[in-house]
């Protein structure tokens, strides 16, 4: 590997995007446990790897670094990390199995296809649909895996302001479940109207 093609690999934004990567094992390792306290760490932890999300791209863009690699990495990066905390809930029964199932139906279709339109010199952008379908998924997944109710008032218990995290991130997730539907039919739609013309 030259010199050149490691600086464009090994830039801020791309170890970034790595790092978000490898919370992953550690992350499904706290999800393994249904505790709250378990289920607190990793939402932080979470959290933490989504802002990295937007902070790689913003970099990216501002430094005039935007790599190759850096686009291939990180919507994988993203994909994966859904994918962990979804499939580390489910056995819990925090989550339906028929929502994982769509939306990570979805993710392996539409990776395929821009895998398809790639090997033909073709790239379709991500509409703000699939945008805001990633920011009601992380907001969904830290609701999730915090999951028990929560009654805290500036760090002190407070029984009238309680608040049931796990409604919370389903309701997140139903909003996530339906624009995951959506913008796989806008993204199919537009892939087939670029490969017919």
């Amino acid at each position: 590997m030259t010199i050149s093609r490691q600086n464009q690999i090994m830039n801020l934004p791309n170890i970034l995007t790595m790092m978000r990567i490898a919370t992953i094992p550690l992350l499904a390792a706290l999800l393994m446990s249904p505790s709250r306290s378990a289920g607190f760490w990793a939402a932080a932890l979470f959290a933490i790897a989504s802002i990295t999300d937007w902070l790689d791209g913003y970099l990216a863009r501002r430094m005039g670094i935007v790599t190759v690699f850096g686009k291939f990495l990180d919507p994988i990066a993203d994909k994966l990390i859904v994918m962990a905390v979804l499939i580390m809930i489910l056995p819990f029964d925090r989550v339906p199995a028929w929502m994982v199932l769509i939306i990570l139906g979805r993710e392996i279709i539409i990776t395929g296809l821009r895998g398809i339109a790639s090997t033909e010199g073709i790239v379709i952008q991500a509409s703000d649909l699939g945008k805001f379908k990633t920011i009601f998924q992380l907001v969904a997944l830290i609701g999730l895996t915090l999951h028990y109710n929560y009654s805290w008032f500036f760090g002190i218990p407070h029984p009238l302001l309680t608040v049931d995290m796990h409604n919370v991130g389903m309701f997140f997730l139903w909003i996530a479940t339906i624009l995951t539907i959506w913008s796989g039919i806008d993204y199919l739609i537009r892939f087939i109207k670029v490969i017919v013309r």
